[in-house]
């Protein structure tokens, strides 16, 4: 199949240093924000891993700015539904969206949406990663990706879940298949949690998701892991790329960052950035973030704009190859 990389996140992005040392002290904090509290909007359901993000730099910003952040959970339409009410809002920095590749990277391609990813927002800081894992039912006689999938040939019909067509859990699987020419059963679910709980029980064979989710059952012995969905091994977690398993190019993860309303003052969305880029690099939120797996990145309000254009350019690649559409 086409090689399909992602150049590594780290090098799209200055170190965090750097970028502080690059902030003008007057651009900080604007004298005049915030003066109330600042709402951010998560487009989808609590308890994921952009959940958990979004509540690690609310508790930065309040930190930082002495007003309340509220995080206001608001799913639907694969993000497009939360993602709309921070477009209406009014460009002030009171109203923002954590966004992830989900909703500026991967649906803006697959689908026809009713906001456009780089016009209608001003692009904050990139928060953090979680690489995606493929995990499969630990009584499935299979220990490696190529062992998956050699037993998948041999037993056509095997069901995979994911969080919704042109997920990246779906992706993740159907780059496989377009170069395997397997015969998969796609189940999609609302969230990770069950279709995690269905290959523990076996009514599902195996899945791509975030390490978040299935570390701690992979810990625990209810799932099997078999490879990582990154560019390089990933200390700490021992585990082959995709790339080891015989598939390059596949580079699959989770990743959150912050969005401002299009027209946004420029004061007040650098303010927001520093803050976010130096509450990232302390090690308290860094350890935060690394409890649940995902890796403090931070970065400048440009650095992010050059990210989403480039998963965009990405994943437009990825879903020609892999022949996925919304049905």
């Amino acid at each position: 199949m086409p090689h399909l990389p992602a150049p590594p996140i780290s090098a799209l992005f200055t170190p965090l240093a750097a970028s502080l040392a690059a902030v003008p002290a007057a651009a900080a904090q604007p004298a005049a924000f915030p003066v109330k509290p600042i709402r951010m909007i998560v487009p989808f359901a609590p308890g994921g891993g952009l959940d958990l993000a979004a509540r690690a730099v609310a508790q930065v910003l309040t930190e930082h700015f002495g007003q309340p952040v509220l995080v206001d959970n608001r799913p639907g339409a694969a993000g497009a539904t939360g993602s709309m009410m921070v477009v209406r809002s009014a460009a002030d920095g009171y109203t923002l969206l954590v966004g992830a590749a989900t909703t500026h990277g991967i649906n803006p391609v697959l689908q026809k949406l009713p906001y456009d990813p780089i016009a209608d927002f001003e692009p904050v800081s990139l928060v953090a990663t979680i690489p995606h894992i493929l995990v499969v039912y630990p009584s499935l006689p299979v220990k490696t990706l190529p062992e998956l999938i050699q037993y998948a040939k041999a037993k056509p019909g095997l069901a995979y879940g994911s969080v919704g067509v042109g997920s990246p859990h779906h992706l993740a699987i159907e780059l496989i298949n377009s170069s395997s020419g397997l015969d998969l059963v796609h189940v999609p679910y609302k969230g990770p949690a069950q279709a995690i709980t269905d290959v523990m029980s076996g009514r599902l064979q195996f899945m791509s998701t975030a390490l978040t989710g299935a570390m701690p059952q992979v810990k625990a012995g209810k799932l099997r892991a078999l490879a990582i969905a990154s560019a390089r091994r990933v200390p700490g977690i021992d585990l082959p790329t995709y790339a080891e398993g015989g598939f390059p190019g596949i580079e699959v993860g989770s990743w959150s960052a912050v969005f401002a309303p299009a027209g946004t003052p420029r004061a007040v969305v650098d303010a927001l950035s520093t803050a976010i880029a130096r509450g990232l690099a302390t090690s308290e939120v860094r350890d935060r973030l690394a409890a649940f797996d995902a890796i403090a990145i931070g970065s400048t309000p440009a650095e992010l704009g050059l990210h989403v254009k480039a998963e965009l350019a990405r994943w437009s690649r990825a879903i020609k190859v892999a022949g996925i559409k919304v049905e």
